[in-house]
This record gives structure tokens, sequence and C-alpha cells, in this order.
């Protein structure tokens, strides 16, 4: 099943693309989900419409500097939601409990995931995030086990 390349040729296919990542994401059954790109690639973006997929009524935004926000699904589980684009240190990670919300065994989605590499799960997923165009992006689902 993984990886797979799931193609974004314009902003107006994002619904149908982030339908298609959480079908991934739930075959899969990892919680853990690691979004890498590059500033302004649409990671946050993403989020929002993986979020509108899964029943997410809140508003969806970067947590740049709260470093996690917490949605409730369709289900009323937790959908937690992280930037670490502004952390200081892992030590900074550990004090707002990301080790215990990545057990937790709900969905996490993490933006800038290898500034608090020490802290992830051995097994989780990779979204890699590639602007191929003004509007058009691919994405490059792939599970990770160490």
């Amino acid at each position: 099943m993984l990886p797979v390349d799931i193609e974004v040729p314009t902003l107006t296919a994002l619904p149908a693309a982030a339908a298609q990542l959480g079908a991934v994401i739930e075959a899969a059954n990892c919680p853990v989900v690691l979004l890498e790109g590059e500033m302004g690639a649409g990671k946050t973006t993403l989020i929002r419409a993986l979020c509108a997929v899964l029943g997410v009524r809140d508003e969806v935004s970067s947590p740049t500097f709260s470093l996690v926000n917490e949605y409730r699904n369709a289900q009323n589980r937790p959908v937690y939601h992280f930037d670490f684009y502004r952390i200081d240190s892992v030590d900074e990670a550990l004090r707002i409990g990301a080790a215990e919300y990545f057990d937790s065994g709900y969905l996490c989605l993490i933006e800038w995931p290898s500034r608090v590499a020490p802290l992830l799960p051995p097994d989780r997923l990779l979204v890699t995030v590639e602007v191929t165009g003004p509007e058009s992006r691919r994405m490059l689902v792939e599970r990770v086990t160490e």
C-alpha cells in the first residue's frame, strides 16, 4: 500500500487529495503523521483540509506560537496539530507533554517534526509536501519504522 503519491494539480483539488490522505492514514492505522515541506508548501492548508474530511468543526489554524492545537473529529476524538517551527529545544517539547501526545493513540499531525526527532515514535507516517507549481503540490506518503 505505501508509499503513496497524491497529486494536487490545483487548490480546488485539495479536498479530494485530503480525503485520499485521510483514507491512507486510516488504512495504515498509524496515528503519528509527520508533515515535511519547505516554508509555504501548504502543510497547514493541507491539515485544514484533512481536518475538514475528519469532521473537525473547529477553526483549524497553525499552532506556531502555542505549539499544539487540539480539535475534535466527527467521533469527538482528539486530533492534535503541532507546529514545531519556533520551538527552542526538545526539552521545550517535553515540557508541553509532546511525548505523551504522541503515545496517546490519537491522531497527531506534526509540522516541522525534525525539530523534535528524538521524541518521535519509531512507527510513523511521513507526508512530504513538494511544491510543483503555483497551486500544484505532490504529496508522498511513506511509513517510517525504526
